[in-house]
């Protein structure tokens, strides 16, 4: 029997369930088995199946922001950007299934996140945004730069990069990561950045 970390077996399992096959898929008697546990952890722990399945979503925000809240701001903050959105991809490779759930839609048909669900991802942003008006503050992007609508296209574009990627479809001459560097370069231009700049800052973010 495995008993390191049940609740966090039982999220993992949860995740992975949800994300492959759905919520009809999803029992307490699948997940104990899955990971060892007794019936009585997932109650214990969640308190009903809905309530696991809006756990994993919390859960997932945590590791998530675990890893941005990392990123230091220093003094490129276009660097700090694309710390951060690397961040985001690294996470969706990581931890796919829970990735799926926090931003999957469908996925957790049956098991609706609440809008304070979802404002808990959505809150998330405030990095990035951050980094943005430092840009704008910095010079590097135009003054009048609304990070607002900013920091949703870079969202939208992150999200759509993680899918296809995961899905298989970022294939041939180049793959995910030349994708994203040409993306984020691509970004910072078109908010006012100087070409060079923007390409030195994408590559020092990229390296790590």
């Amino acid at each position: 029997m495995n008993t390191v970390n049940p609740r966090r077996l039982l999220l993992d399992e949860a995740a992975r369930v949800l994300a492959e096959e759905g919520p009809a898929a999803l029992s307490a008697r699948r997940l104990v088995k899955a990971v060892g546990a007794s019936t009585m952890a997932v109650y214990t722990h969640f308190g009903s199946m809905p309530g696991l399945a809006r756990e994993v979503m919390r859960e997932g925000v945590a590791r998530f922001e675990g890893r941005v809240a990392e990123v230091e701001a220093g003094d490129d903050p276009v660097r700090e950007l694309v710390e951060l959105c690397r961040a985001y991809q690294e996470f969706a490779r990581a931890e796919p299934a829970v990735y799926a759930v926090m931003f999957g839609g469908s996925g957790t048909a049956g098991f609706e996140l609440t809008d304070d669900d979802r404002q808990m991802g959505v809150r998330l942003l405030r990095y990035p945004r951050n980094a943005i008006r430092r840009c704008a503050a910095a010079g590097r992007f135009r003054a009048e730069t609304d990070a607002d609508l900013l920091v949703r296209q870079v969202f939208v574009q992150m999200h759509g990069l993680a899918q296809l990627a995961h899905a298989g479809y970022v294939i041939g001459v180049y793959g995910p990561d030349d994708v994203l560097a040409g993306m984020l370069q691509d970004f910072a231009v078109a908010a006012g950045d100087d070409p060079e700049r923007a390409a030195a800052s994408v590559r020092s973010g990229l390296a790590g």
